[in-house]
């Protein structure tokens, strides 16, 4: 694991950081989910008939679960960085490129949380569905929610912790 998250926490974002976690376990339960239903549609169809609607549900699975790690990724500092740029420079460059990536981070998320939620009340609005399985799509818009609402408050930790080290810079 990365520094980030070995930073101790405790109380409330002790708690944040468990959750995120645990909702993190849970996006990568529901991938291996989608991938017995894949090759049980595969043996499926070798033997008898495919699962109808595989595509579908991998697709949001698939989604879902890539929206379930961004949390954790966010907490943890393991988003992709471009350290080539950063290489040579000072703790105090590092921690404030950090610190302005937190904030990009809290105003990204809650920009993405006001806009899904407006796409999940239009889906379920003109009800749309999947074309096999008549799936309503805007049920995979509950956790797709959750997940950027946990992002938001990951970013807000990750803003404090950065913004700590950058004033902890400027002391020494």
């Amino acid at each position: 694991m990365t520094d980030s998250f070995e930073t101790s926490r405790s109380g409330i974002s002790g708690a944040a950081a468990s959750l995120i976690t645990l909702w993190a376990v849970l996006g990568g339960a529901l991938l291996l989910v989608v991938v017995i239903m894949n090759v049980l549609s595969v043996i499926g169809a070798a033997v008898w008939v495919p699962l109808p609607g595989d595509f579908e549900m991998t697709e949001i699975g698939v989604a879902v679960a890539v929206f379930m790690f961004l949390p954790y990724c966010e907490l943890t500092g393991s988003n992709v960085t471009a350290d080539i740029f950063t290489a040579r420079a000072g703790p105090r460059t590092i921690a404030f490129f950090k610190l302005l990536g937190s904030i990009v981070a809290v105003i990204f998320s809650l920009l993405l949380l006001w806009r899904n939620y407006a796409n999940m009340q239009s889906q379920k609005e003109y009800e749309y569905t999947t074309a096999i399985l008549q799936f309503p799509t805007w049920v995979a818009f509950i956790p797709i929610l959750v997940s950027l609402a946990l992002l938001a408050v990951a970013a807000c930790l990750t803003l404090l912790e950065n913004g700590g080290t950058v004033l902890d810079a400027d002391r020494q």
